[in-house]
């Protein structure tokens, strides 16, 4: 059974701060060349942002953190890039992953991993191994993730365990086996870098999700940028469906 259920068949718990955040952290590339330098210069300054938002997402008191690294459409970016973002992940997590472990964070990968070098699948696996019994954030990485493959994925791992369904089931039968059944749905997502798309990231998650887009590109957001996208969902009101009179601050 899944932890959290969709939140079309039930209304979940609305906080001041969010539970979940979900971040697409776009415009590392246009930061670099504002600046006349390579893209991956975007790609590594974009790391340090990594860094400020998972601390502050942890002195806030967020819950889980999500962060979109590489979807299942960025194999189509040049060679050399995609070269160095491979590389990129295996030295930064290669770096972070004590500190992560000291600062008590809970670290997974979503998404199809088999194409990484096998250097980088091990890494990967021994960091959710080392972190799998901490009780702070929890941190989800998106890497080689699409909103599609993951209700494919899905669906077809159900079937598998549950043929039976194969005629009709539910969206709380088919939850548990989606890549974040672990995880509520988020409250709040960010897409930095002024794009106002989700580009096909948690699709079925982001169903109730508050958006929020800002102009600000990746490697320039910080706890400041954080505070205003979060500011934004306080004054958002979630209705999942129901009337402002409905909404227990109304009838307060």
């Amino acid at each position: 059974m899944a932890q959290f259920k969709s939140s079309t068949c039930e209304i979940p718990s609305a906080r001041n701060v969010p539970a979940h955040i979900a971040i697409i952290m776009d415009g590392n590339g246009r930061w670099a060349k504002k600046r006349l330098l390579p893209r991956v210069a975007g790609h590594q300054r974009g790391v340090k942002s990594v860094r400020s938002t998972i601390r502050h997402c942890n002195s806030l008191g967020v819950d889980y953190l999500t962060l979109f690294a590489f979807s299942s459409e960025n194999w189509r970016r040049p060679k050399d890039e995609v070269s160095f973002l491979m590389t990129l992940f295996y030295s930064s997590l290669a770096r972070e992953i004590e500190q992560m472990h000291k600062d008590n964070l809970r670290f997974r990968v979503i998404g199809d991993i088999s194409p990484f070098d096998s250097k980088l699948v091990s890494l990967i696996r021994d960091a959710e191994e080392l972190t799998r019994d901490n009780g702070g954030l929890n941190l989800t990485v998106a890497a080689n993730y699409g909103g599609r493959w993951d209700i494919m994925q899905a669906v077809k791992r159900m079937l598998k365990e549950r043929p039976e369904l194969a005629e009709s089931f539910s969206e709380n039968d088919l939850s548990p086996y989606l890549s974040m059944s672990y995880a509520p749905e988020p409250d709040l997502f960010i897409r930095t870098g002024g794009e106002q798309r989700i580009s096909n990231f948690l699709l079925w998650q982001l169903a109730y999700t508050e958006l929020y887009f800002t102009d600000t590109l990746w490697p320039d957001f910080d706890s400041t940028a954080l505070d205003l996208a979060i500011r934004s969902y306080q004054a958002r009101e979630r209705r999942f469906g129901r009337t402002s009179e409905q909404l227990p601050a109304k009838n307060a």
